[in-house]
């Protein structure tokens, strides 16, 4: 059975100090990589990693995800290849198709149709990989091929692709709902139906699942802090907001188990929590590390 990684979602850099400070306190709580997203409002995720990486020392940092609808594949390929450069091969490339219709208003990019969009997807993996194994390409990557590629999506023909192309797929347990804007969690049974597909689609390739937690509450108190969320979600019962791989509740040793069962169910293995409960996750990532 594959043992667990950890990473921690970095939204917020209010100065070289500030973000160096956090970098590093990530590195001493155990986690095995940075993400930084690719969205406005926020640090640009390739800067961001590379002053990450030259604050700490052995962790990795990855995109979570940069959005390929915004990218020019060759000038995607040379950022990647110069921040695994200067990160000494720390890279992981996280990489999607775009989701929020906004920030193309906001860009003045014009919005295309899901379909479109994961071609465009599909045809910048093509390119780095071309790229990446071209010798005469500069600057070159210090990994082998190129830093290591997540993909994020849980629709067919995203993880269609991640299944050939990826070592990661990033699973997002939330769908958008049709009857009003917004999102709703997904049941186990719905992921279960999900990894199958991605299993199926590989035919036999690993694959690692990765999966961003919404919402880490180390309490005494499990049930409580559930069912605030369940008046936001009230179509689960108890047990079935448990399995659905989204909120980490309860004890340490709860949350661990809870964890493990994700595992053991999903084939989840590399989970990602917001920077804001870092510090709340950290022990639940100690006692699980090596398992």
């Amino acid at each position: 059975m594959d043992s667990f990684r950890f990473g921690v979602v970095m939204h917020a850099a209010g100065g070289h100090a500030e973000w160096a400070e956090k970098c590093r306190e990530a590195e001493a709580l155990g986690y095995d990589v940075i993400l930084v997203p690719d969205h406005l409002g926020i640090p640009s995720p390739f800067p961001a990693l590379t002053a990450a990486a030259l604050a700490t020392e052995r962790i990795r940092v990855g995109t979570f995800v940069v959005n390929t609808v915004f990218a020019n594949p060759t000038l995607l390929a040379r950022d990647a290849a110069t921040v695994d450069r200067l990160t000494g091969g720390r890279l992981e490339l996280g990489l999607g198709a775009g989701h929020r219709k906004e920030e193309f208003t906001a860009t003045g990019i014009g919005w295309r149709p899901l379909g479109e969009r994961i071609e465009h997807l599909a045809h910048t993996l093509g390119e780095l990989t071309r790229l990446f194994g071209d010798e005469d390409t500069q600057p070159r990557p210090v990994q082998a091929g190129g830093p290591p590629v997540l993909i994020g999506g849980n629709s067919d023909q995203v993880l269609r692709l991640a299944a050939k192309r990826a070592a990661t797929v990033g699973l997002t347990p939330l769908v958008r709902t049709k009857s009003a804007p917004g999102f709703r969690i997904m049941g186990a049974e719905e992921v279960d139906e999900r990894v199958a597909f991605l299993r199926s689609s590989a035919a036999g390739r690993e694959v690692e699942l990765n999966v961003l937690v919404r919402d880490v509450v180390v309490t005494p108190d499990r049930e409580a802090v559930a069912r605030q969320w369940l008046a936001q979600a009230p179509y689960f019962d108890l047990d079935q907001f448990y399995a659905s791989p989204t909120v980490l509740l309860g004890t340490v040793d709860e949350i661990a188990e809870q964890v493990r069962a994700w595992r053991k169910r999903f084939g989840i293995t590399y989970l990602a929590v917001h920077e804001p409960r870092m510090a709340a996750f950290a022990p639940v990532a100690a006692a699980l590390r090596g398992e």
